[in-house]
């Protein structure tokens, strides 16, 4: 970042605040220091400041506590946990309470700045985005529907930039990570968001009807046609249409959507002129399009009048960030639907839920606390979820029939869960073999050295035990 960010240094022992400050004056930002919990929340309160790394072993109040006041104190602010102890609970602890990060000593100069430096760019994303202008005040925040990771902070970014376009977009995400809130987002904060929005699922359509669904009839286009009916074209005139699934459509209908776009002109099936059209088209895809076009399923043309700007959804698995996030808020509106107060998760529900890989995505997760909610009394324990398909949560006591279909595992987590059990092998297999040297480990496993680290992170391999293997922190 161009600008020096004001960071608090909270820790008892002065070798350490020396070190981070050290780094922190290389980066080129202006480190504050706190020697003990009261002292760091006295600058916490008077003090403009744009991130905080704090120990969690301290006399008097310690870091846990400090957090939590913290929160309350400012709760935009980003608070690092930088710790010596490595126990998961803590970790889990600290992420329920709100921290951004959590390291653990002995750190990595370049671990820590990374961290700092995530923190600081999601913060002036959030910023950008809060202050763009809105078409109207009702609108919610993209972060206050799908999270407060770096991700979602840089895809409101781009979502606040594409907007005030009129570019096509292509969004690319796995099923259930939130496209069509992302579409609606772009929609809502362009200068077409007073007109409608409308949405096409074409994985759900006949190939037959593809373009009746997208251009309307004329009245006896067909038998039975008694009158003319406007397809999603016209009806998203003057806003946005929404192709979700786009990689289902047949090629034929592609040639016909490639026209329309091109000419801006619809032809109703049936019809003999044609209808001039202001529309913005959103597509979205849960596949990989370039390689549609390598199997020849998806027109090359197509995509590149599609792909103006294209936005990318990481899966829930790989922004964790956001899985606690995303659980409040989805218990709160359960809570209210069922008019039902559920106070929040405990420890074990939260770990349970940041330890699972959500094959679903957001759209699991809500269905998970939904459950959830209904079962559980006050609060929701880990014996109230289900995160496995074919599991019944405590309090669900359906009769479990172990021929039945639905109590297998499908094949897809199947081998999902057995290329987890491969790489977790060949990862473990590779450190042994560069004696911990990960960047040695990633050229054996011919992996750049970011794929290492997010696939080590993800598995939870963090260290070397006796023997020279490697082993996930308990």
């Amino acid at each position: 970042m161009s600008a020096a960010c004001r960071i608090l240094v909270v820790d008892d022992e002065r070798g350490v605040r020396g070190i981070l400050c050290r780094l922190l004056v290389q980066e080129g930002h202006e480190p504050l220091e706190a020697a003990d919990g009261q002292q760091a929340l006295a600058l916490i309160s008077h003090e403009r400041l744009d991130a905080v790394l704090l120990d969690l072993k301290m006399p008097g109040l310690d870091g846990m506590e400090v957090l939590r006041q913290a929160k309350v104190l400012n709760h935009d602010l980003p608070i690092i946990v930088v710790t010596a102890d490595p126990r998961a609970q803590n970790a889990v602890a600290a992420l329920h309470s709100g921290a951004y990060d959590y390291l653990v000593k002995p750190f990595k100069p370049t671990d820590v700045m990374r961290s700092v430096r995530r923190a600081m760019n999601e913060r002036q994303a959030h910023r950008i985005a809060q202050a763009s202008p809105r078409p109207t005040s009702d609108v919610p925040c993209l972060q206050e529907m799908m999270g407060t990771s770096e991700a979602i902070a840089m895809i409101s970014a781009e979502v606040t930039r594409v907007a005030s376009s009129d570019f096509a977009v292509l969004i690319l995400g796995e099923t259930g990570t939130g496209k069509e809130i992302i579409a609606r987002a772009i929609h809502d904060e362009s200068r077409r968001g007073s007109g409608p929005f409308v949405a096409l699922d074409c994985a759900a359509i006949p190939e037959s009807l593809f373009e009746n669904e997208l251009f309307g009839h004329e009245k006896g286009a067909f038998t039975g046609s008694d009158r003319g009916v406007p397809g999603k074209f016209e009806l998203a005139n003057g806003g946005t249409l929404f192709l979700d699934e786009i990689s289902n459509m047949p090629l034929g209908s592609q040639a016909k959507l490639l026209r329309v776009l091109q000419e801006r002109r619809i032809w109703r099936v049936g019809g003999t002129r044609s209808t001039p059209i202001d529309v913005r088209p959103v597509a979205a895809s849960n596949q990989d399009l370039e390689n549609a076009l390598t199997r020849h399923s998806f027109r090359r043309d197509l995509f590149f009048r599609l792909n103006e700007f294209v936005i990318r959804i990481p899966p829930l698995r790989h922004r964790r960030q956001d899985i606690v996030f995303l659980a409040k808020r989805f218990l709160d509106q359960a809570s209210g639907e069922l008019r039902k107060p559920v106070q929040g998760l405990t420890e074990r529900a939260v770990e349970q839920l940041l330890s699972h890989d959500w094959p679903g995505n957001v759209r699991q997760l809500r269905s998970v606390i939904r459950r959830a909610a209904l079962l559980a009394d006050g609060v929701i324990d880990d014996n109230h979820l289900a995160l496995r398909e074919g599991e019944h949560p405590a309090g669900d006591h359906r009769p479990v029939d172990p021929a039945a279909p639905n109590t297998w595992e499908s094949l897809r987590q199947r081998v999902h869960r057995s290329v987890m059990t491969v790489e977790q092998t060949a990862l473990r297999e590779a450190l042994n073999a560069a004696d911990g040297n990960k960047a040695q480990a990633a050229r054996l496993l011919h992996i750049d050295y970011k794929t290492l680290h997010t696939k080590l992170k993800e598995y939870g391999i963090t260290r070397l035990i006796g023997g020279g293997h490697v082993q996930k922190d308990k």
